[in-house]
């Protein structure tokens, strides 16, 4: 079979997939081997993988991959989450396309549209995940709104609410204008920016209603500095510090809110900050959390002046239905119109916007239900605290995650949307409301109240709750419910894969998703020993993916690439590549195609690798006997060493570190240096044994980068050798002893070729012309074993050990080593002293900089042992390196 000039990724991805899918390789059911579990983090249904998911679930494939080949039974569960908010958002706008407006539809109309639109649009991300390669148990697919997840979400919140920790009660909270729905704190985003700060006139009378005019100033009335013109119309009470003596003799007295004339008291509390401002601050309780306590404490009346979509309400009077932001342009122009504003200033604020929509959040009172979070976030802490879940990288987030939880908050759950889990509360005519999981339980709950013991069942009136639950209440049941933990309780799957082996995810919801699921697991796991109760044992959080002008991804700015597009341009393995290569855990990445092409160029290297020795196999001559082996046991020494080294970095989850040395192993080490060692001369037969081992160490290196390239590394396993199993579930060799004398006769091998063909090039020696080589060493027997090699690399006719320098010689210094080249060319010693005389500066240089070190005591105090030793090793290599170089130099 003749293989094509370059590896083509189109041509190879899809076949693998499918073969794949028809071995049932990525199936998983329990049995007697030791399960690896992930679960994925639930992408929206109706959503594409952007960056930051590829990156996501990259690592999940990887680490999936490897347990599979470790042994592990390996069960990794896909499926997405309802999204209420950005999925409801998605259908009202399809279904005005159509002509059609929400409010003009029933529920279970709208909820037609929804679900029709989830069964055209759901599958694209599923589509995306199979094209990247990941290898998930596609018949383990889940969905938040499936019948038995649903059921598992009512089951929950009736059990919560029994508890007594689940309430429903009126209070301030974040309403989203656009979704016109309540939020929770976590999903509203902070950003600084620069506003306006507006002082408008109040006219005041005092207790017995004559005009108040500021003796200070000789001023009518009260100066308020405010953000939010457009909210005075709700001002329920002029608010100022008791111990402000500007204000002190305001006792009784009435303030006027400008444009509606509308009569509030002045209040006094030392709330109010005496420094900011005019020190009096206007009391708008339906508007301001602050100022709802306030009202609270004052029991002011509440005025609400916004309507549910941001628009002004009646309650207003002027600009009735014209949108917040409108309405605050022509109240200022009103206001200033008629005297009311008396300057302006410019203000750095904070503004709270919608995660979902990106709308301004606006502070609103609202009777929703809330699940107290003190008690569940207790034992969450702990586990982490206490090593039961580890995050990595530790250092980084898991400061974050202990103050969220030590300053929790309860979690508004209700949503004001049609799509989604519905509240499971009824309530009948009397108000009462009756939790239970369907509405027959609520019928039964409600004949059992006082009263109602005679009633006829079928004739009651109940209303179930039109609210909908937050989506986080139900994904944070996933790493249960993906296997019936919370509907099917104590099922075979349950107790076999729970808990799950790791998640993978984001930083960007270690509050509404991380620290919930943990909650979760450890309040439905309770009869369990605490490491049987939480939901996973690992934590690793990726860090966010940026363009390379350090800017988040977003839709917004257009800077997202198209997955897709990027598989077909430069194949599933490139960009899988490209994206780990430079994606240390927990730290941002900047993206940049360039290290796709890396990744392409690589995906070339390993092609040509493999032409090379398909080359070879018509070569092989089982009559020939290996003469010098050295090649053979230095790289199956290379091998088992960076192959402990992987497995140290996958145990740590230094994934980029392990793709990084895989990388270099192959490219550097396998391609470079191995293969260039054992390759027969022109025309010339290669020992059967070399071969057979050459094969063997290439399937290794496949083995090792199947986990971050699994397409290429599947093919070329498959035209390497006939093989009886697939590279995907071919189990890892168990590792070996490394014998550190021959990795480091190794690094001689090429430290000295380098600087012998250097040399070469600098002294325009041409690859083809041969020499004669001299080597001065205080240590020859190291040298003997790679005599053979070192000879032919250099093209060196032979090799000779000398006590003295050779005249007329090209001199190089390679280490503490002193090389002399001989040629029919007359050497140019004004290069070489040059040569020499920078390379002489650069270690005396390096020396100086060790010597500071080692002349720290603290250094030499407190670090590690083996670190001072390094150190001291570095110096003297570097004091040999000197006195080569300067005899080198004296003996030109």
């Amino acid at each position: 079979m003749e293989l094509s000039k370059n590896y083509i990724p189109a041509a190879v991805e899809d076949k693998w997939n499918a073969h794949w899918k028809e071995k049932k390789y990525f199936k998983s059911v329990p049995d007697s081997r030791k399960p690896f579990t992930v679960v994925i983090p639930p992408p929206n249904v109706t959503g594409v993988l952007h960056m930051g998911h590829t990156l996501n679930e990259t690592v999940q494939d990887i680490l999936v991959r490897r347990a599979r080949m470790n042994g592990y039974n390996a069960c990794w569960v896909p499926g997405s989450d309802h999204a209420s908010i950005a999925t409801e958002a998605k259908v009202v706008s399809m279904l005005k396309e159509k002509g059609i407006d929400k409010n003009s539809l029933t529920r279970p109309e709208f909820l037609k549209y929804a679900y029709e639109w989830k069964e055209k649009y759901g599958g694209i991300i599923y589509h995306q995940i199979e094209k990247l390669g990941c290898s998930v148990d596609w018949d383990r697919v889940t969905f938040t709104m499936d019948p038995a997840y649903y059921e598992a979400v009512m089951k929950v919140f009736t059990d919560l609410y029994e508890k007594g920790l689940i309430y429903r009660g009126a209070r301030m909270i974040n309403w989203d204008p656009s979704a016109q729905t309540a939020l929770s704190d976590e999903e509203v985003e902070y950003k600084d920016l620069q506003g306006k700060l507006y002082y408008i006139r109040y006219r005041i009378t005092d207790a017995a209603g004559n005009e108040w005019v500021d003796p200070a100033t000789g001023n009518k009335g009260i100066i308020i500095a405010t953000q939010r013109p457009e909210t005075i119309m709700g001002d329920t009470a002029i608010c100022v510090n008791p111990n402000d003596e500007r204000y002190a003799h305001l006792k009784g007295a009435y303030a006027y809110i400008p444009l509606i004339n509308r009569k509030i008291p002045i209040i006094f509390d030392e709330y109010v900050d005496t420094s900011f401002g005019t020190g009096a601050l206007k009391v708008t309780p339906a508007h301001d959390i602050n100022d709802y306590n306030l009202g609270l404490k004052h029991n002011l009346e509440v005025v609400d002046t916004l309507n549910a979509d941001g628009t002004l309400s009646e309650a207003a009077q002027i600009y009735v239905g014209v949108d917040r932001f409108a309405a605050r342009k022509k109240i200022i122009e009103e206001l200033a119109e008629k005297g009311f504003i008396v300057k302006e200033e410019t203000y750095h604020t904070r503004l709270g916007y919608s995660q979902r929509t990106g709308v301004v959040v606006e502070p609103r009172i609202s009777t929703q239900w809330f699940l107290k979070m003190k008690d569940l976030a207790e034992p969450a802490l702990k586990a982490v605290t206490e090593g039961e879940i580890n995050i990595h990288p530790g250092d980084k987030f898991l400061a974050t995650y202990k103050y969220w939880l030590e300053n929790v908050k309860d979690w508004c759950i209700s949503r004001q949307l049609w799509w989604g889990q519905q509240i499971p509360a009824w309530y009948d005519d009397k108000g009462n409301c009756i939790v239970a999981l369907n509405k027959e339980e609520a019928l039964k709950k409600w004949a059992a109240l006082p009263g109602n013991e005679t009633s006829n069942i079928e004739a009651a009136s109940l209303k179930q709750d039109e609210d909908v639950l937050d989506t986080w209440f139900s994904s944070w049941l996933w790493p249960m419910e993906v296997f019936k933990g919370i509907s099917n309780p104590g099922n075979d799957d349950i107790k076999y894969y729970y808990p799950t082996s790791v998640l993978v995810t984001g930083q960007d919801i270690i509050f509404f998703w991380v620290a919930r699921m943990i909650m979760a697991g450890l309040e439905y796991n309770k009869e369990k020993p605490l490491e049987k109760a939480v939901p996973f044992k690992d934590v690793y959080f990726t860090g966010m993916v940026r363009d390379k002008l350090g800017r988040k991804m977003s839709k917004q700015l257009g800077n997202s690439p198209d997955l897709l597009q990027l598989i077909d341009e430069y194949g599933a393995d490139a960009v899988r590549f490209g994206i780990m290569i430079s994606s240390p855990a927990g730290n941002d990445l900047l993206f940049d195609t360039a290290s796709l092409e890396q990744g392409k160029f690589f995906n070339n290297k390993i092609w040509n690798a493999l032409k090379l020795v398909k080359m070879w196999e018509q070569k092989k001559d089982s009559a020939l006997t290996e003469k010098d082996d050295f090649a053979t046991q230095w790289f199956e020494n290379r091998l088992n060493e960076v192959s402990a080294e992987v497995e140290k970095l996958f145990a740590e989850f230094r994934l980029s570190e392990a793709l990084k040395t895989i990388y270099s192993l192959i490219w550097d080490d396998f391609c470079s240096w191995y293969l260039e060692w054992v390759k027969p001369d022109f025309e010339q037969p290669l020992p059967e044994t070399v071969y057979n081992r050459t094969v063997s160490f290439f399937t290794e290196l496949l083995q090792l980068l199947h986990p971050f390239m699994p397409f290429i590394t599947e093919e070329v396993y498959h035209l390497l050798a006939e093989q009886s199993t697939d590279i995907c579930v071919k189990q890892f060799p168990s590792g070996n002893s490394v014998h550190k004398e021959m990795i480091e006769e190794g690094i001689l091998l090429k430290n000295v070729i380098s600087a012998l063909r250097d040399a070469r090039v600098k002294n325009q020696l041409k690859p083809k012309d041969t020499i004669a080589l001299y080597l001065q060493t205080n240590t020859p027997q190291v040298y003997q074993k790679i005599i053979p090699i070192l000879q032919k690399q250099v093209n060196a006719s032979g090799i000779q050990f000398t006590n003295e320098p050779v005249a007329g010689c090209i001199n190089v210094v390679a280490g503490k080593d002193r090389f002399y080249i001989e040629s029919n060319k007359p050497a140019d010693t004004s290069s070489q002293k040059e040569t020499l005389q920078k390379d002489l500066e650069y270690q005396k240089g390096f020396l100086a900089s060790v010597e500071k070190k080692l002349g720290n005591e603290r250094f030499v105090q407190n670090a590690k042992a083996e670190v001072v030793e390094l150190e001291r090793k570095k110096k003297a290599d570097a004091e040999a390196k000197i006195k080569a170089i300067e005899e080198s130099l004296a003996g030109l």
